[in-house]
């Protein structure tokens, strides 16, 4: 995960960035209903693993969103040419541990190295993430149990940069089915018009996928 410096003084967003960077609480969030009624036909004909599926949709939408692969570096803004993923996985005992996924390749590819790793990951059983790659990161959970319509994440003291996507339990409505995704990010970073450009994203990998 390769990045580089963006230029501070052409950057158009410098006066919001120091602005939101100087708050105790940076963050903004959204949940939204995305529909997912055609992607359920698909997951349910070729038995695909839901979390892994909607994970793949997630990660390759945030990544062509440039402000969602910005952080904050030496208080300075640095722009990833990739991200990762860093999801919980749940083990037997009620906890959880982190795996880190790669969605750069195909879905199919995608599915059978996620399933791999998502082993692996339990194995080592760790919920510590390395110092020095954690950075290019996108933080992913979900909330199988309960469908919702806010969601609070918590952050660290001082904030990080690192965005947090998270769904919850889907829910049939009008004979639609609907999955809540929830966004949290650095507003020094990321304003609602590029959340509004991530569900977008999200719409068109759904359909992809569905198709």
């Amino acid at each position: 995960m390769d990045y580089k410096y963006l230029n501070m003084e052409t950057y158009k967003r410098k006066n919001h960035f120091e602005y939101f960077n100087s708050l105790a609480y940076p963050y903004v969030g959204l949940t939204v209903n995305v529909d997912i009624t055609d992607l359920m036909k698909t997951i349910k004909a070729k038995k695909l693993p839901f979390f892994l599926s909607i994970c793949y949709c997630v990660s390759r939408s945030v990544n062509q969103v440039p402000e969602f692969r910005q952080r904050i570096l030496n208080n300075q803004i640095v722009e990833y040419d990739y991200c990762l993923t860093s999801h919980t996985v749940a083990l037997s005992d009620g906890t959880y541990c982190y795996c880190d996924l790669d969605s750069n390749r195909s879905f199919e590819d995608y599915i059978h190295y996620a399933v791999n790793e998502q082993e692996t990951a339990k194995q080592k059983n760790s919920i510590n993430e390395e110092a020095d790659d954690i950075l290019g990161k996108i933080f992913i959970s979900t909330i199988p149990w309960v469908s919702y319509t806010a969601l609070i994440n918590p952050t660290p003291i001082p904030a990080d940069s690192n965005p947090r996507i998270t769904w919850g339990k889907y829910f049939i409505q009008n004979e639609k089915i609907f999955l809540p995704v929830s966004v949290l990010c650095h507003h020094a970073l990321v304003d609602g018009l590029h959340i509004s450009k991530f569900y977008d994203f999200l719409n068109e990998e759904i359909a992809a996928i569905a198709r």
